[in-house]
């Protein structure tokens, strides 16, 4: 078996009962949004371990082959006429058995978000929509939906109905706006609970967002943690 994805683990109390797993984006790594988790206040929550797997080094196409931290390599600035399908699979694979080492140290999968930025947000819906087991939600920042016309073929009953959170910038240079808004239109014309938010941003988390994925997270993961 692969070894797991390198990571950083950050428990708000002791035995936690919920787990987040928060992809961070292209040229970034887990540290990017470690920072984040005092800003989210969510101490109405049960103990959560929030999850910061760090990417591994690919050559980037769109960066002149320069060597980053990425989930998967980048042809063009649309992000979406060349893909590179075998290195998201790859990466899929990878957060998927993130996922399962969290349910293998006693975290359901109705307890567990996965969340992404960028990059981290297409793994993040490409991952959680294909997954076996019903995840407490997915939280999708200024990102898209790669691969999106295997989704149909390939996303599984189990999330059918799982909340998402959708938050894009409006002035976002690097993943336009259209582009979220696609990915909103395509989820909700297959029937996702989609929450989609807008802010006064470019390619970066606005303090607004900050308070609305706690209200999300709290939602999501209090309900959880209450059912079997």
């Amino acid at each position: 078996m692969n070894k797991l994805l390198p990571r950083i683990e950050i428990e708000s109390a002791p035995q936690p009962g919920a787990a987040v797993i928060w992809l961070h984006g292209l040229g970034a790594d887990g540290n990017d949004f470690a920072a984040l988790v005092p800003e989210l206040q969510l101490d109405s929550c049960p103990p959560i371990r929030f999850v910061f797997p760090h990417a591994p080094s690919l050559p980037v196409s769109l960066n002149g082959g320069y060597v980053m931290p990425a989930w998967y390599d980048i042809f063009g600035v649309d992000l979406v006429s060349r893909q590179d399908a075998a290195g998201i699979e790859k990466s899929r694979q990878a957060i998927t058995a993130l996922i399962e080492h969290e349910i293998s140290r006693g975290i359901p999968a109705h307890c567990i978000v996965l969340a992404g930025f960028s990059q981290g947000c297409a793994m993040a819906l490409h991952t959680g929509l294909r997954f076996a087991h019903r995840l407490a939600g997915l939280i999708a920042l200024s990102g898209y939906l790669p691969l999106a016309d295997t989704l149909l073929a390939e996303r599984t009953q189990a999330n059918a109905h799982v909340p998402i959170f959708m938050g894009h910038g409006n002035m976002d240079p690097v993943v336009l706006a259209a582009r979220g808004e696609s990915t909103r239109e395509l989820l909700n014309q297959l029937g996702y609970a989609v929450q989609w938010h807008s802010y006064p941003m470019q390619h970066s988390v606005h303090p607004r967002e900050v308070a609305d994925i706690s209200t999300f997270l709290t939602r999501v993961l209090g309900q959880s943690s209450g059912t079997v």
